[in-house]
């Protein structure tokens, strides 16, 4: 061998071993790299939640049918964990932002005013004001819950300050003065940002908000949406990257902020919108795809086309499945008798990772593609998805939503 070819070779072995795991003996999944497990510790400290090396027993009086007593009991159990540990850090950013949501939802489907509750305290300590002066699709998000409480009580100074930081949103052709992105140029920010504009546009019946999804969604599809796989790249940066087998790289939980922003928009667009076939049409085909990703324990893992490399169930993701396909079943958009009985696994699968005092455990950290976590891990804007889930799964089992 030459030199040369030496070099290459023992180049690549260093890459190789850079990414290899650790795996844990004793329980065979791969444990945080150096790097992961910074981003762990950086979350830990931010309170979006954590990953202790023991979490307890696991929850043994769960049931996982689609019965309405059965869901309510999981999502009190959750939900009640998730707004002890968090009320006294709540902030605006968009982990936050997501919880927030499932707050909601939760409220709704248990007919238990304390978590909205907690989200008009937390909105009135914020003052209705969005994180940062013309906000990303992130910064924007925690305007869903000013709106969804002014579509309570009518209370317009709830969105005022989001309606001014819409219209200065508007006329930008990028992300902002200075960034030439796109402004949704990550698949993350269907999930964050249509929501707050369609929902604007139900409030006031200002057509401009309603143009500015369909113009946006459709740039951002174009850019990311994988029309063969039905699937889509985090962003433009992973369009070519590959997992260690060497197939595509599409993260779970980027393809559930997409399955989940589709459920919170379809429903808010005009009835007789031509636009409604375009997001109808996606969530079928990410539907059937992502259908076909089902482990055998009925979840879905970090990296989705290379589950021997993160052999974990990943419970974000998962859980924005369940919510984007229960919420087409309830629609009509999906066909029920193939799509209740992998909602009904996966929803099984997930309740194995509900901890006896409510923690809902293997949600992956933040970040931008698959990593490495221990079982414990637990953060907020995973259950937040959890818990939008349970709410239309709770649909599901009472009709509600036919």
């Amino acid at each position: 061998m030459k030199l040369s070819q030496k070099i290459t070779a023992l180049a690549a072995i260093g890459l190789a071993s850079a990414f290899m795991p650790i795996v844990s003996a004793a329980q065979g999944y791969p444990l945080p790299t150096k790097e992961m497990q910074a981003i762990i510790d950086k979350d830990t400290g931010r309170h979006f939640g954590d990953a202790p090396l023991d979490a307890g027993p696991y929850a043994t009086d769960l049931s996982p049918a689609l019965e309405p007593a059965a869901i309510d009991k999981v999502l009190r159990k959750v939900a009640d964990w998730q707004l002890a540990r968090s009320q006294p850090y709540f902030d605006r950013i968009w982990t936050s932002s997501v919880m927030y949501s499932g707050f909601m939802a939760a409220s709704e489907a248990l007919g238990d005013p304390k978590y909205r509750n907690a989200m008009a305290e937390m909105s009135k300590h914020f003052d209705y004001q969005l994180r940062d002066r013309l906000p990303n699709a992130d910064d924007l998000s925690i305007g869903q819950t000013y709106l969804e409480l002014h579509q309570i009580d009518k209370k317009l100074a709830r969105i005022n300050l989001t309606r001014m930081e819409l219209d200065d949103l508007l006329p930008l052709k990028t992300m902002k003065p200075g960034d030439d992105r796109l402004p949704w140029w990550w698949c993350d920010a269907l999930f964050m940002a249509p929501p707050v504009w369609a929902k604007m546009y139900q409030v006031t019946g200002e057509r401009k908000y309603i143009d500015y999804v369909h113009a946006q969604w459709k740039k951002t599809s174009d850019l990311l949406y994988d029309k063969k796989e039905h699937l889509y790249a985090r962003d433009a940066s992973y369009v070519t990257k590959t997992e260690p087998n060497g197939k595509k790289m599409f993260w779970s939980r980027g393809e559930g902020w997409v399955m989940g922003g589709l459920a919170r928009t379809i429903d808010l667009l005009p009835a007789d919108d031509p636009n409604r076939a375009f997001y109808i049409q996606q969530l079928r085909e990410m539907s059937e795809r992502i259908a076909e990703l089902q482990n055998p324990q009925g979840l879905w893992h970090a990296g989705l086309l290379d589950p021997k490399t993160y052999p974990l169930p990943e419970v974000s993701g998962s859980a924005l499945f369940v919510y984007g396909m229960a919420y087409g079943v309830n629609r009509g958009y999906l066909d029920a008798r193939k799509y209740q009985p992998m909602i009904e696994k996966a929803w099984a699968g997930i309740l194995k990772n509900v901890y006896a005092d409510g923690r809902l455990g293997n949600i992956q950290q933040t970040g931008a593609e698959p990593a490495f976590y221990r079982p414990t891990s637990s953060f907020n804007y995973g259950v937040g998805g959890f818990m939008l889930a349970a709410a239309e799964l709770k649909k599901m089992a009472t009709g509600a939503a036919k």
